[in-house]
This record gives structure tokens, sequence and C-alpha cells, in this order.
């Protein structure tokens, strides 16, 4: 037997225990970690509105907490607010369903020209229920345990959120002090790009969905729809912090309770949530982003895809600002280059040339000017 074989199988034996060992790390870290990812976005979302605060002499710890106070809160109120809202209309489905139903079925009859006839007392049995209500009442305390869980991650992303906007320059400065100075300024660049994505993408993302609940609000309150300004406000909301697709998931519920109303109301709801899709796609949503999160459509659609893939929900909210960064760090310190006049000769792409002729052409003259061909 060769002297490193033990050594070599000792090795491979080191490497596979190393390898199995950080995988059980990463699986049972796996919420702790995306918690942290959270949080440093959270962060760079209101490292602007903490420097200001600190700017105004308030200490950066009271500023941090404050506006990390102020973003729970908000969202709690919306959900308050919303669930509120839906278990009313809940309620009043289930109360009313059999004039609801008798109301669907006739309007079926008088635009179709049909003769249905369907007892709404078979499909709501309160036998079925009660079965139902038995057969699912062990799941409460997994319910519950969901819960709390949920609750602690959201204290958790809470707490991280808080300490890296209070020790944010600390942080860096003992990250630059590891790098050399060549180092340190892209470093601190870097940082001061994701810090600007982020916030200017938190920023265009509220201010779309300012609109799109006014716009919404309008439409329901022109057709009467119960609880307009709530429903409004779901749509701005979700249809902005989930791209691409959440302007259709969250106009799923106003064409609900629309529909409680008037089936034609839904069918309009449906109307204009797609019409105004369309505008905000290509005429709010270009002017609010160019100077923020400048990046094309389908690359926004695809960093989407891509970090639900990945991450899951947590990818969804943050894959078009992290890309953002990236497009930007790129576009500062990439290098580009001058397209040949060949290609301009031959009908290639018009680039515009921002440091006067291409070394081709300079080079062309220089050989021109020495009589060479």
């Amino acid at each position: 037997m060769p002297r490193w074989l033990p050594r070599a199988m000792a090795l491979a034996l080191a490497m596979v225990a190393a390898y199995q060992l950080g995988s059980w790390a990463f699986q049972r870290l796996t919420i702790l970690l995306l918690s942290i990812v959270i949080a440093f976005f959270l962060a760079l979302g209101i490292e602007p509105g903490v420097d200001r605060m600190t700017a105004r002499g308030i200490r950066r710890s009271l500023a941090a907490f404050l506006v990390c106070l102020a973003v729970p809160l908000g969202a709690a109120g919306f959900l308050v607010l919303f669930g509120s809202m839906l278990a009313g209309q809940i309620s009043g489905v289930v109360e009313n369903f059999p004039e609801y139903f008798d109301s669907v079925i006739g309007w079926i009859n008088r635009t179709f020209r049909t003769d249905l006839s369907v007892d709404p007392g078979r499909l709501v049995r309160s036998d079925w229920l009660q079965t139902y209500v038995q057969k699912h009442a062990g799941g409460v305390f997994d319910f519950s345990a969901s819960v709390l869980g949920g609750l602690f991650r959201l204290l958790m992303i809470f707490l991280f959120t808080f300490y890296f906007a209070t020790d944010g320059p600390r942080l860096g400065r003992w990250l630059c002090s590891l790098l050399p100075p060549a180092k340190q300024t892209k470093v601190l660049r870097a940082f001061e790009i994701a810090v600007d994505k982020t916030a200017g993408y938190l920023y265009s993302r509220g201010l779309m969905a300012l609109i799109s609940t006014v716009a919404h609000y309008i439409m329901l309150a022109v057709l009467g729809v119960p609880y307009a300004p709530v429903l409004a406000l779901w749509v701005g909301v979700v249809s902005q912090f989930i791209p691409v697709i959440g302007t259709y998931l969250a106009g799923a519920v106003p064409m609900l309770v629309a529909f409680t109303v008037d089936p034609w109301y839904a069918v309009w709801v449906l109307v204009f949530v797609v019409a105004y899709q369309q505008v905000e796609n290509y005429l709010i949503q270009p002017k609010l982003t160019s100077k923020t999160v400048d990046i094309h459509p389908a690359v926004a659609f695809g960093s989407v895809v891509a970090g639900t893939a990945l991450l899951g929900a947590t990818g969804t909210l943050i894959a078009i600002p992290a890309v953002a960064t990236l497009q930007a760090f790129l576009d500062e310190y990439g290098k580009r280059y001058d397209v040949a006049d060949d290609l301009r000769a031959e009908g290639g792409p018009r680039y515009s040339r921002r440091d006067g002729p291409s070394p081709l052409a300079r080079l062309r003259r220089l050989l021109r000017r020495h009589g060479q061909s």
C-alpha cells in the first residue's frame, strides 16, 4: 500500500464529514440566514430616513428604533384593517349565500337563456360543515404554533434590522479596515449604490402603491362596491410589493366582493385592473423608476422568477433591488468599448461615441498620415 493512500482516505473522509456537517447546519440555520438577508435589505431601505433623523440631532440608535418601529406598526394596521373587512365580508357572504346563489342562477338564466335550478341548501349543509370542523379540529394547535413561529421570526427580523441600521457605519468601517485603501473605495461605493437602489426601489413602489390605491378607489366608488377604501388599499399595496403578478392576485379580492353586488361589476373590475396594469407598465412605472431602479422589464421578470425559485417569498421581495444594485455597480466599474467603424458601415447598431473616435479609427488616421495602406 502506498504511504500517501491512508492520508488520502483520511482526507476524503474528513471532506465528506465536513460537507455533511455543513449541509446539516445550513438546513438548521435556513430561517436565520433568510431573516438576516431580509433584515439587511430592510436596513438598506431605511438608511436614508435614519440619516435624515441623525442629521437633525437625534441619536442614531433612537432614529433606527423609530424608523424600524414605524414599519411593523404600519403593516399591522394594514392587516388589521383588511382582516376586519375580510372577516365581515366573509360572514356576510355566508349568511346571504342562498340569496347570492339565486341571483347568480337568475343572471345566468336571463343572460344565456337557460333553465338552471339548483338548491343552494345542498351545497351548504350543516352536517358537512360539522364533519369538516371535527375532522380539522386537531390542526388548531398546529396553526397556533405556526402563528407563534411567524411572530418570532418577525421579531427576529426586527431586531436584526435595528442592529444593522444602528451599527451600519461601524460595521462598514470594520470591513474596510480589513482591506487595502484601493479596495476600501470600491466597498464604500458598493454600499452607497446598494442604499440608493434599495431605498429608491421602496420609494418608487410606495409612490406607485399610492397612485394605484387612488385609481382603484375611484373605480370601486363609482361602481358602488362596499369597502372601497380598504379594497383599493389592498390592491395598491399587494400589486406593488409582489412584482409582476401582484396586480392580478390583488384584483381577485375586489372582484369577489363586486361579484356579490352584481356579476357584471366583477367583469368591469377585471377590465379596469388589466387596463391599469398596462398604463402602469408603459407610462407610470418607467417615469418613476428611471432614476431609481432602471432595469429592463425582462430582467426584472427573470430576477423575480429566479429569486422566487431560490429563496421563495424572500427572493421575490429582494430580487429587483439586488439585481439593480449589481447592474449599477457593473455600469460604474465595468469596462465599455466603442464599436468599430466597420460594424457601423455594415448596418450594425448605432451606438453613440462617448470619447470621440474609436481606437481603430485613430489607428487608421495615423497610418494614413504616414502614407501606409
